[in-house]
């Protein structure tokens, strides 16, 4: 596999850290997931949710708070290409497995750091789960119907982004290596991940001097682009735009937008929103919403249903790209899973191995790096591993 030439030390738990570490080991790398002595989330272990996030890795139990767990670690070092740690950054200053320590021994092992806040700043020592981004990074100010308060989008988006771009740059770090020679330390946090997702939300203040507000389930500019009820139920139709509006209109028979001097204009549509959306749930609520589907689809108009996630599962289109896959776990049996959200043509992701149970691996990491059968039992009785 296109990554199976990468030795990856994953020290992360919670989620965005295992989601850029599934990565990795979707596309072939050997990841080890370095777990505590005692398995401090049996009971969970088994659940979907570990399930998915740890799929195709080893688990290497190990005392990181005792010298010699410690010392296993960083011989792993010597010999591996990333390692990805989420711990507040003085916590792994303290274990003694900070950037510069890595470095020294290593230096061409890229780095990879995920935390709550950054690096640096008055708030790098804070505790940082995916709420609190979503609230600071500024998310949930504009998710919601207006008046109604602050809302939490329904995954935890700044988690699993900050995931992905602490995959991209280490990615990027590993290409430069190919040059330098030299890794280097990739950061990224919730808080920056969140921003960087706000997008165009974040630039209409930057430059535009608005602060973007909540508009439910309405485009927050892109006039008729939003959630509208059917006869029996609820579509997404995207109509904004100059041509995709005059589709729109002749679609759903109301010529008569065009020409009316309250739509005629985006702006004007922006500033009549909800006047027009009005007169468009008047339309829309004489048919169906597959008969609607059929007919904005037919214009060339974007549009979809609105599912719940078994609906979507069993959509035909969701079913051709493959996304869940199956694999069979030792103990659980076949277990279905959420698979990459890219396609390679050559190289595909592959889901080969499933979640290891609670350091199912370490007796054979440690007789790769050296350790013999008498040296393990006394680690095992000291409760290093």
């Amino acid at each position: 596999m296109p990554l199976s030439h990468l030795k990856v030390i994953d020290l992360t738990r919670a989620r965005a850290g295992p989601n850029c570490a599934r990565v990795f080991a979707d596309w072939g790398a050997q990841v080890t997931k370095i777990e505590g002595p005692e398995d401090g989330i049996t009971g969970a272990r088994d659940g979907s949710d570990f399930q998915n996030l740890h799929r195709n890795k080893r688990s290497l139990s190990l005392n990181l708070k005792e010298a010699e767990g410690r010392d296993i670690l960083l011989r792993m070092v010597k010999d591996s290409d990333i390692l990805l740690e989420n711990y507040r950054p003085a916590v792994k200053e303290r274990l003694g497995i900070g950037y510069e320590t890595i470095r020294a021994i290593n230096p061409r092992l890229v780095y990879g750091s995920i935390s709550g806040f950054g690096q640096e700043g008055p708030y790098r020592d804070r505790p940082g789960v995916d709420q609190i981004a979503q609230g600071m990074g500024g998310l949930m100010s504009v998710t919601g119907f207006p008046g109604q308060g602050p809302l939490r989008v329904g995954v935890a988006i700044a988690d699993l982004t900050a995931g992905m771009f602490c995959a991209i740059g280490l990615l990027i770090a590993l290409a430069e290596r190919e040059r330098s020679g030299v890794g280097q330390w990739v950061q990224t946090s919730l808080l920056q991940a969140q921003i960087a997702m706000l997008d165009f939300q974040a630039t209409r203040w930057l430059i535009d001097g608005v602060v973007p507000g909540q508009t439910g389930n309405d485009h927050p500019t892109g006039i008729a682009t939003g959630t509208h009820a059917t006869a029996d139920g609820h579509i997404n139709i995207g109509g904004a735009g100059g041509m995709m509006w005059k589709r729109f209109c002749q679609a759903i028979g109301a010529e008569r937008f065009l020409e009316d001097p309250r739509y005629k204009k985006e702006i004007d549509r922006r500033k009549n929103r909800d006047a027009l959306n009005a007169e468009i749930a008047e339309i829309m609520k004489t048919r169906a919403s597959a008969e609607w589907i059929e007919i904005l689809n037919r214009a060339g108009v974007p549009c979809g249903p609105i599912y719940r996630i078994d609906q979507m599962f069993a959509d035909p289109q969701v079913r051709q790209l493959g996304i869940a896959q199956k694999i069979e776990h030792p103990k659980l049996g076949t277990q279905t899973l959420v698979g990459q959200a890219m396609t390679l043509s050559r190289t595909p992701s592959r889901l080969r191995t499933a979640t290891p149970e609670h350091g199912e691996h370490s007796e054979q990491i440690l007789r790769e790096l050296g350790y013999d059968e008498a040296a393990i039992g006394k680690l095992r009785e000291r409760k290093i591993i």
